[in-house]
């Protein structure tokens, strides 16, 4: 398709009407790469900058995402979250229909900070497990996930392939530690640029930090952990009820 120089439409806004009907009708289905650079500058006649604009424009609709050395994506439509039970990442994405996968960026044992500690319930400069690994979704990096666990439960979680197996499974499934129940943190952010590098967004994008202390039987913390969701990717709902009012 190409421009029409003498539409009052600017030229960047035509190929944004085209790009987004083709997203539309599906021939760029959520997921897909869209042509390269140089392929649309042909199919369009239009100029660099021109592009540009027509991409910029697309990503703060949503509608497309840059992954970092890999090109130009059609972005999958935003997940819901529900923020009514204790559950991990391979279960959430399994139940959206999406296909979930992990890259590992470290495991070691370190001294756990005084924060760790405490949400732990160790002393200051205990050892601990700190595992790092980035939580993908049909190819998109959804959440950067930093993990905390005690020394004697966190050596047994390492053995295995973490980038396969998901720590919840394992403790309650491998290791009989049932997980009971959790506290729940949720704020909004701006990613620094490790969150960013690992997430493939600009630094100072907004995201969401949670932070979980999952306990066990007779209320022990075993995993403590901060994830780091992409913005752009997902929203958490809840469901409240009125509490009863006890005077007027």
């Amino acid at each position: 398709m190409r421009t029409n120089r003498d539409s009052q439409l600017p030229l960047y806004a035509q190929v944004e009407a085209a790009l987004m009907a083709s997203i539309a009708d599906g021939t760029y289905a959520p997921g897909t790469q869209l042509p390269n650079e140089a392929s649309l500058l042909s199919t369009f006649g239009i100029s660099r900058t021109t592009l540009q604009k027509t991409v910029q424009n697309l990503i703060s609709r949503g509608l497309i995402e840059i992954r970092r050395g890999k090109g130009t994506f059609v972005s999958q439509p935003r997940l819901t979250q529900e923020l009514t039970e204790l559950s991990g990442f391979v279960e959430d994405m399994r139940m959206h229909g999406r296909h979930p996968t992990a890259r590992l960026i470290g495991k070691q044992v370190e001294n756990a900070s005084d924060p760790v500690a405490h949400k732990l319930s160790l002393e200051p400069g205990a050892p601990v497990v700190h595992i790092q690994r980035i939580r993908i979704a049909d190819g998109t990096p959804l959440s950067f996930d930093e993990t905390w666990l005690p020394k004697d439960i966190g050596e047994k979680i390492i053995e295995n392939d973490l980038e396969v197996e998901p720590i919840f499974s394992l403790l309650e499934q491998k290791y009989d530690t049932p997980l009971i129940e959790a506290e729940y943190r949720l704020e909004a952010i701006a990613a620094d640029k490790v969150v960013a590098r690992a997430l493939e967004i600009k630094a100072g994008s907004p995201i969401f930090l949670i932070e979980r202390t999952s306990y066990s039987e007779q209320g022990r913390p075993i995993d403590y952990e901060k994830l780091y969701y992409r913005g752009d990717q997902i929203q958490f709902v809840t469901h409240l009820t009125r509490r009863k009012p006890h005077g007027r």
